[in-house]
């Protein structure tokens, strides 16, 4: 029986109508998110974006496709909802070039809901700060970060890829690319000491 918190449990109940475990279902996957979303934008793009935007602009888009989403393994709904962020992400850009060319920049609101459903959300503000803060923590350390470090963290602890898949990805061995993840992770923890 599956753990009913784990990516199945949550997705199952949400397929079911229980909003409640498609909120919990999100929640999980934030943080992991927000950070590809970060990293997958370029610093121009940064300046331009709502990081934040493009993640709900991401769910918005995961609830439609809900139903079209087939579990394969843990990590593959992460993976999933990674791939919906990089077509949000092509779409933003689409947009904002074309407003750009007819000389309006306006804030990105999505054709498919341009009103935007009302949030439910029972987090306190505080909490969210707090939250919020770890988050932009984890940024700026993974930012710190030698690019191939930061890339094969990514993929290992956000994407949630194996080691085998990620020396496909980047066609090292996977001796390399475990030696490579060691190294990252070792870097990371030195730097989260440092600024302690």
């Amino acid at each position: 029986m599956a753990n009913p918190t784990s990516s199945f449990a949550l997705l199952e109940k949400a397929r079911a109508g229980d909003r409640e475990s498609l909120s919990a279902l999100f929640e999980k996957h934030q943080r992991r998110l927000t950070v590809l979303v970060y990293f997958k934008l370029s610093s121009r793009a940064r300046r331009d974006s709502e990081i934040d935007d493009i993640v709900q602009e991401t769910y918005l888009r995961a609830v439609k496709d809900l139903p079209n989403y087939t579990y394969r393994s843990p990590g593959s709904f992460v993976r999933w909802l990674s791939a919906l962020a990089d077509h949000v992400i092509i779409d933003r850009q689409r947009y904002l070039a074309r407003e750009k060319r007819a000389g309006v920049e306006v804030r990105f609101r999505s054709e498919s809901n341009p009103a935007g459903p009302d949030p439910v959300d029972f987090v306190t503000p505080s909490r969210l700060f707090a939250q919020r803060e770890k988050l932009d923590r984890l940024i700026e350390l993974l930012d710190r970060l030698p690019e191939e470090f930061r890339q094969v963290l990514l993929m290992a602890k956000f994407e949630e890829l194996t080691t085998e898949e990620i020396s496909q990805r980047l066609g090292k061995s996977r001796e390399n690319i475990a030696m490579l993840l060691y190294r990252a992770v070792k870097r990371l923890r030195a730097l989260s000491g440092e600024t302690s």
